[in-house]
């Protein structure tokens, strides 16, 4: 193939932001819309950010700096236009942040000029990954992320140490670093994510209790926990929310996703679950509330999952996983959760706070075993033929 120039390269790279994303017509569930094209991939990193221009230093028009995917994404919404910070994987391994903006909910989006340099608060730390941007009511808006170390105390040299590193901005230019979260009774913590509102005058989050930094070990759901003063973020207790359960989507692990959205009726939650399967671990996404006084309680729970991956999805660095740690909602009431697939690729599932409510509030429950998952799947068949027209 021949070298291509810079403007071919910037031009066929103007095609893809250019690009209308339309609802996937051939799926339909009543609950959400997929959509035909992801939001964003590696091919969306600007191209500045990957070659090397200069003639002189990159005669074959190389790209140094390459990228091997954009997925799990933090997601706002503010004065009518729609920010993503995901996590953008080199091909050295290595993850970083970057701030991309549309005033679309599913096309368009285009990377600042510069990814985010957070600053160097952590000399340990090698890797960071999978923001959850919280707009909390102290004027903040927060950024939760995954800080990944050496675990020094072991010869694997693939062992390594989770915490959860808390950035803050108004601007999401200025970023400050604050020191990570400590949890006094769990050695390792991913997936955490900051609530948006006090909670008895506290910063609340809901946290993933680890024993390690692949195995939860005993950790037994997604915890709920309270701190005094977020710029020295200490949480003592944690209480459980959504537990893991034998059998279910959750049996190996579960973990929170997007910041929590607020209804009438309770915090609608969108979480991910993870099973084992014979080809490896599958992860999925599922929803439950919380109450709107006391966060850490559990008021509905639908069994099954929400988003599953389908089709292209199940392929990528990770297969067969969708994961989420970002959803907004606008004025309208529409929803728009961002979800990667495969830990390779991110995209947008479209629903509305009404059709959200049915689905956590008036949504089946698991029974738990399957004669009684049967027997519920029996009533609901003859309820429905009094509907079928003859």
């Amino acid at each position: 193939m021949k070298k291509k120039s810079i403007s071919e390269l910037i031009n066929e790279q103007e095609a893809l932001y250019n690009r209308v994303n339309k609802p996937d017509e051939t799926f339909y569930n009543g609950l959400f819309e997929r959509y035909e094209y992801p939001v964003l991939t590696r091919d969306h990193v600007p191209v500045s950010w990957r070659y090397d221009f200069d003639p002189k230093t990159n005669p074959f028009g190389m790209e140094r700096l390459g990228i091997n995917a954009v997925l799990n994404s933090g997601a706002l919404y503010i004065n009518g236009k729609y920010y993503l910070v995901p996590r953008i994987e080199g091909n050295d391994r290595k993850s970083f942040f970057a701030v991309a903006e549309s005033d679309s909910p599913v096309d368009g989006f285009r990377f600042w000029d510069e990814p985010i340099q957070l600053p160097d608060t952590e000399p340990n730390e090698t890797n960071v990954y999978d923001m959850r941007l919280t707009q909390h009511e102290d004027g903040y808006i927060y950024g939760v992320f995954c800080s990944e170390s050496k675990d020094t105390s072991s010869n694997d040299l693939s062992a390594a140490v989770a915490a959860a590193g808390i950035v803050r901005t108004k601007d999401l230019k200025n970023w400050e670093r604050l020191p990570n979260l400590k949890t006094l009774h769990s050695p390792q913590q991913r997936n955490v994510v900051l609530h948006p509102e006090f909670v008895d005058g506290k910063y609340a989050f809901y946290t993933r209790p680890m024993d390690d930094f692949i195995e939860t070990g005993s950790g037994s759901g997604i915890g709920f926990g309270l701190c005094d003063d977020i710029t020295h973020p200490v949480i003592d207790e944690e209480k459980m929310t959504s537990i893991r359960k034998y059998h279910q989507i959750t049996e190996a692990k579960n973990g929170a996703g997007a910041v929590p959205i607020k209804t009438d009726k309770g915090w609608i939650h969108v979480a991910h679950g993870v099973r084992n399967t014979a080809a490896g671990l599958r992860y999925v996404l599922y929803c439950f509330a919380t109450d709107l006084n006391d966060p850490s309680k559990v008021i509905a729970e639908p069994g099954g999952l929400f988003i599953g991956p389908r089709g292209a999805e199940r392929v990528g660095d990770v297969s067969n996983v969708v994961f989420t740690n970002g959803a907004v909602v606008n004025e309208a009431g529409e929803v728009y959760i961002y979800y990667a697939s495969s830990d390779t690729r991110l995209h947008v599932a479209h629903t509305d706070i009404e059709r959200l409510k049915d689905f956590v509030f008036n949504g089946y429950e698991d029974p738990g075993r399957s004669v009684d998952c049967v027997k519920q799947r029996v009533e609901l068949i003859r309820k429905n033929k009094k509907f079928i027209s003859k």
